[in-house]
């Protein structure tokens, strides 16, 4: 048996509670939070942070119950709050380890507050990460009673409960209007953990003929849900209007082709138009912008009317799928560092490059021992990175062979994700070749890089970028901007950057990330 624990829990401003656990820590965070839920009294939905040494005893959300130790600190912040949180992080904040001079220029930190309409900024924040702990919403009056009266007496003599149609309704409709909050295209496993939350919740709803306990509520919840999507199908919910039959391709009429959905864990998909505004007002902005965007110190300008237009911008985007060199064309705008970190932070709330360069250094030293370990052919090639990482000691070029080594470590080749091309030779044709992918041009093969970019079909998209680690950032960032599927050749590389790095629906994993995550917390 564990010692016992006790940890302080910051519950918010001049209040505090001491929590303790006799049998040691949980196991999970998402049994930490449920232990948290139910010894402080907590009915909200929200998510823990931990205080961390490595950045000041700043408080960082929890993901891994390594982070706890006995009397450690944990902070409760409530969805609401956590959305307001992120946004208003300042750079300087995000970003400490990057100077004032190079804050200015084009790969400085851009992670600050997005200025935008009060519409605008309403309509984009409306919804919110999916829960680790999904919470049952409180029902009508009459509903809570009959559930009540069916809980006492499944505690007393282990009677289920038998919901008639209306009781039944209540439920699934509360459980729907809870589940929109988060997304309208719900996952099997995102089910599960509201048919689990529910008989937590209320164990007299239990099912007795299925091994799960909730699978009758599951198939009757998925129904509720299709048809509350046609409801705002209706209504012009884009989300859910981007997939109606006219918008299909020719020749396939199934209204289940192509469903386009969040994929990555993107808070703001594709969110409404800003209130007041419509296809034709957010045109004319649009091509505003195409101006815009040649003046000298008209950033705040180019990012005000980029916000406007962002729910305009991502239904284009996932509607038509248009290839980059047109969208390129008609936002101009986009394809600048200071938007992509903007617009990565519309749609997952998060800030992009502080983030990635930060969480990529934290990480480093624990991706180094699984690498060192790693024996064979993959061991050798990881051996020659870890040498060229020790010879020069530079931040820039150790964050590019952990990148590359990540690569190897995935039996995916490096060189698919990073190229290099001396200055006398013919690299044109081998762009054009190119669908995802970084370039390095140097005068010869021992020199430091003339040029850094980014390629996306065949096109340079970025040019004059500093390192390969900012380049990475950048082309992960892209991905979510233009809604880009992962190359087939580095998909388990940008799984890792995605869910282990940037922690983004990190509870999902395939196989090959699961163990290396595995390795990482050993």
């Amino acid at each position: 048996m564990d010692p016992p624990t006790i940890l302080k829990v910051i519950l918010g401003d001049n209040s505090c509670q001491r929590l303790t656990f006799s049998n040691g820590l949980p196991g999970s965070v998402s049994e930490l939070v449920g232990e948290v839920q139910r010894q402080c009294g907590l009915d909200s939905n929200f998510r823990l942070q931990f205080m961390d040494e490595l950045f000041g005893n700043e408080f960082m959300n929890l993901t891994s119950m390594d982070e706890v130790q006995n009397r450690s600190t944990i902070r409760v912040i409530h969805m609401t709050e956590a959305s307001t949180s992120q946004c208003s992080t300042s750079a300087a904040d995000l970003c400490p380890y990057i100077s004032e001079e190079s804050s200015s220029l084009s790969s400085g930190c851009v992670d600050t507050d997005i200025l935008s309409s009060p519409d605008s900024s309403e309509s984009s924040s409306s919804r919110s990460f999916w829960p680790s702990v999904f919470h049952v919403p409180k029902l009508s009056y009459d509903a809570e009673l009959k559930l009540e009266q069916g809980n006492i007496a499944y505690k007393e003599t282990g009677t289920l409960l038998t919901p008639d149609p209306k009781l039944k309704s209540n439920i699934l409709e509360g459980l729907v209007q809870e589940i929109v909050r988060y997304k309208v295209y719900v996952t099997n496993k995102q089910f599960n953990t509201v048919g689990e939350a529910l008989i937590a919740k209320h164990p007299c709803l239990t099912e007795k003929g299925s091994l799960t306990g909730y699978a009758g509520w599951k198939a009757s919840l998925k129904n509720k849900l299709a048809i509350y999507r046609t409801h705002l199908r209706k209504l012009g919910c884009p989300e859910v209007m981007v997939n109606s039959l006219k918008h299909n391709p020719e020749g396939r009429a199934s209204a289940a082709f192509g469903i386009k959905r969040p994929r990555r864990s993107e808070v703001n998909y594709c969110p409404p138009y800003p209130t007041g505004e419509s296809d034709a007002s957010l045109e004319r902005v649009r091509v505003e912008l195409l101006s815009d965007v040649k003046k000298r110190n008209n950033r705040e300008v180019v990012k005000m009317k980029m916000e406007k237009t962002f729910a305009y911008r991502r239904y284009e985007l996932i509607r038509d799928t248009p290839m980059i060199k047109d969208f390129q064309t008609r936002w101009p705008a986009l394809f600048e560092t200071s938007e992509i970190n903007a617009e990565f932070k519309r749609i997952t709330t998060i800030p992009l490059q502080s983030r990635f360069l930060s969480q990529l250094d934290v990480l480093s030293d624990k991706l180094l021992k699984p690498f060192e370990k790693r024996g064979g052919q993959i061991g050798k090639r990881l051996q020659s990175i870890l040498t060229h990482m020790a010879e020069v000691d530079d931040v820039d070029v150790g964050r590019e062979c952990v990148i590359k080594g990540l690569c190897v470590y995935l039996n995916e080749d490096p060189n698919s994700l990073v190229r290099e091309y001396t200055a006398d030779e013919a690299f044109q044709g081998s762009i054009e070749d190119t669908t995802v992918g970084i370039y390095i041009i140097k005068p010869d093969a021992t020199s430091k890089p003339e040029d850094i970019g980014v390629v996306l079909e065949g096109q340079m998209i970025l040019r004059d970028l500093d390192n390969v680690a900012f380049d990475a950032a950048m082309l992960f960032g892209l991905m979510y901007a233009l809604d880009l599927n992962y190359p087939t050749e580095l998909k388990y590389t940008f799984e890792v950057l995605q869910k282990v790095v940037m922690e983004l629906d990190s509870n999902t994993l395939s196989k090959k990330a699961q163990v290396l995550k595995n390795r990482l917390c050993q």
